[in-house]
């Protein structure tokens, strides 16, 4: 049952991640917020595993896996997107750099993983990333020259990160493809960990307001996308094809769109549900079953 439903609730709490990101930019810096996040998340699946009797991972080459995919998944993905946030890049344009995941990882699995994806598959991601280039096309045209000026580092910053995610995932794949998943979790905790907070020290990026709307977001960026999306994610990569569950990433962007609608008053442009609808349509024809051969 959890296997059939993953799927969908990854995708619906996965993309409260760019309104968490948007929360938290005024109240504290993003390399803090995650490390605050990132050690929260260790303790509290630590504990739980304790209380549970769940033993630790055992042997030194699992734990460096462990560590390398925290410091992928984690580290470099989501402080290159934070960041990103924080100094204001649009998000239409992040948007669409993070439409280039499925694409990437399906190439990618396909050439180090020996997956197999079918001309149907393959046409479902294109229609994933031209039907998210539609919907974002409003956004796009509307932003002004001075508005893309500056913001070149910003775009790099979020290739780096969609990059080392995809590699994150196919690492996962590859090297951790079983194993408890919250032991493979708190491996990846502590890789972030050890990756971003020497980087936060150095830069001064310490800063966090103690304040009742900072803590609902960090519990929430903890409980609901440390804890559950992150889990789904990895539930999805351990029992099925990367590609296909990278290509859900499309449906993120447009349910982003969709909710700042009803949480910000955004309006959305005809062209832009149509679009939306294209990149379902292509999901749909990635994920679903394939007919046994004759």
């Amino acid at each position: 049952m959890l296997l059939r439903l993953a799927p969908v609730l990854f995708v619906l709490i996965w993309s409260t991640g760019w309104i968490a990101a948007r929360a938290a930019a005024p109240l504290a810096d993003p390399l803090m917020f995650l490390a605050l996040r990132f050690l929260l998340a260790g303790v509290l699946l630590l504990g739980l595993m304790a209380a549970l009797g769940v033993p630790l991972p055992k042997g030194r080459t699992v734990w460096l896996h462990g560590l390398a995919s925290g410091v992928l998944l984690h580290a470099i993905y989501l402080g290159g997107v934070w960041i990103s946030i924080d100094e204001g890049l649009a998000t239409p344009i992040a948007g669409l750099v993070a439409a280039l995941q499925p694409l990437l990882t399906a190439v990618l699995a396909v050439s180090l993983l020996s997956e197999k994806l079918t001309t149907t598959q393959w046409l479902g991601l294109g229609l994933g990333l031209g039907g998210l280039i539609i919907a974002l096309a409003p956004g796009l045209l509307n932003l002004e020259g001075e508005a893309l000026a500056g913001t070149g580092w910003l775009i790099g910053l979020n290739v780096i990160a969609i990059v080392s995610v995809t590699l994150g995932t196919l690492y996962q794949k590859r090297y951790l493809p079983e194993g408890d998943l919250r032991g493979i979790s708190l491996m990846q905790y502590i890789g972030a960990m050890l990756a971003i907070v020497p980087v936060m020290l150095a830069t001064g990026s310490t800063h966090i307001e103690m304040s009742i709307q900072s803590a609902l977001v960090m519990a929430w960026s903890v409980f609901g996308l440390s804890f559950a999306a992150i889990g789904l994610y990895l539930l999805l990569i351990c029992h099925g094809a990367v590609s296909r569950a990278a290509s859900l990433i499309y449906l993120i962007p447009p349910l982003v769109a969709i909710e700042a609608f009803f949480l910000f008053g955004e309006g959305l442009p005809i062209i832009s549900i149509a679009g939306m609808a294209v990149t379902v349509f292509g999901v749909y024809l990635v994920n679903r079953k394939q007919s046994a051969p004759a």
